[in-house]
């Protein structure tokens, strides 16, 4: 970036670097006069410079963006007795475990923790209500940012959303009712929040439990489109679709006007991850895990994707691995009153083992940093992740693979963006 690169410049650099996720954030602390994000040009949610920004603004976007400063958790919740991992980071107890009610396991994304825990904290009035998203109603293969004040609410909004969601675009306004909450994000968003509090002390007043889906990431709109037509549905045609839910995984389900189509999510997605296509930020992501989150909830996928013949039948079953003192307490008391079940406890080395390509990516995050401040590109801040610590591990050789892998990314465009505009 140019020494002298003005605000608007330096504003859309994030997302011309491909670091940009869409959470919403810099339009809550902009303000919607100056920055609105929408779906841009390519049909991705971007900031759109609306108005005046200046470096004062920019340098506290900069801050709070997860695309450009990322943390763990933050110190003042680590306790002495919590124990650490490498590469999962801070736990108290991992465990097996599933929405008690069946028909919330069923609709949930594999066992319905999130869905399970969402409904407990309302009825149990632990909170007033919880922020989280659910299927837009305008773009179906988006999310939007949705609050349940009640059970039904949580389930209306059950199941994974894999779009672009923009979930924290008026967090201020949210913190504005100034009534005790629940936040169930991606780990971005949760570490985008968390960023936020360092300037908003309600953050951390009102914010009373902090839950994470284990992410893989989500699909960008190009090759969504690309996979749609795929199976003969063109984008403006879609009235529905729904990721994942009612079994486990579930099926895909395509709606249109005329017809729904329900796809096996091996067919959708791929064998592996190898498969998937991911917005360059998800590529470069140190915490798909959720490590700033009171507790993250995991599919338990032995070699960490569905066996296509059992998916048909599999009930589902969550990992949570608990990190804080209000993630142990809620898992605790949410199983003792019949919420939660759950089946036995087990260790980060499981994890690993449900979650490889969390793991392999997590190693390969710092020297990918170092190739993208290479090629002079922004180096995002990530603190109290372990990245190096987990580099060193590594051969030399694999470093310099993933650095000059990054690089060439560059190089080549796979990288960057344009400058958003609005779309259509």
């Amino acid at each position: 970036m140019p020494d002298q690169a003005t605000p608007a410049e330096r504003l859309n650099t994030i997302s011309e670097q491909g670091l940009c996720i869409g959470c919403g954030l810099c339009q809550s602390v902009a303000g919607p006069d100056r920055i609105q994000v929408m779906k841009n040009q390519e049909g991705n949610l971007r900031p759109v410079i609306t108005g005046e920004l200046d470096d004062l603004i920019v340098d506290q976007i900069y801050d709070v963006c997860p695309g450009t400063h990322v943390q763990g958790m933050p110190s003042s919740l680590i306790d002495r007795d919590t124990k650490m991992d490498n590469v999962w980071g801070p736990w108290r107890r991992v465990v097996r475990a599933w929405a008690a009610d069946p028909e919330i396991r069923f609709e949930g994304a594999t066992g319905g923790v999130l869905t399970a825990l969402a409904s407990y904290l309302l009825s149990t009035e632990r909170v007033s209500f919880v922020l989280h998203t659910k299927t837009s109603a305008k773009e179906p293969a988006f999310g939007e940012r949705h609050l349940s004040f009640n059970q039904a609410d949580v389930f209306e909004a059950a199941s994974s959303r894999y779009g672009p969601t923009a979930t924290l675009i008026d967090i201020n306004d949210i913190l504005d009712r100034g009534e005790s909450f629940a936040f169930i994000g991606k780990p971005c968003d949760i570490g985008a929040l968390r960023n936020h509090g360092r300037y908003d002390s309600r953050v951390q007043e009102l914010v009373k439990y902090w839950l994470a889906p284990v992410c893989g990431g989500f699909m960008p709109t190009p090759s969504r489109i690309d996979t749609l037509r795929r199976f003969g549905v063109e984008p403006e045609d879609l009235t529905g679709l729904r990721y994942r839910g009612r079994g486990c995984p579930g099926p895909i389900r395509i709606e249109t006007r005329e017809e729904h189509r329900d796809i096996h999510y091996l067919d959708f997605w791929g064998e592996d991850s190898s498969q998937w296509s991911l917005p360059f930020r998800c590529k470069i992501c140190p915490d798909g895990i959720g490590e700033s989150a009171d507790l993250a909830v995991a599919d338990s996928w032995p070699g960490g994707s569905p066996n296509r013949i059992d998916s048909e039948t599999d009930p589902g079953t969550n990992a949570v691995i608990v990190r804080t003192q209000a993630g142990m307490g809620l898992v605790e008391v949410a199983a003792k009153d019949g919420a939660l079940t759950i089946e036995y406890d087990q260790t980060p080395d499981d994890m690993s083992y449900y979650q490889m390509h969390q793991m392999r990516k997590k190693y390969a995050v710092w020297p990918r940093l170092q190739g993208l401040a290479d090629e002079g590109h922004i180096m995002p801040r990530y603190e109290g992740l372990r990245l190096q610590e987990l580099a060193a591990d590594l051969p030399d050789e694999t470093n310099d693979h993933q650095r000059q892998g990054a690089r060439r990314r560059v190089r080549e465009g796979k990288v960057g963006e344009p400058t958003p505009r609005p779309g259509e």
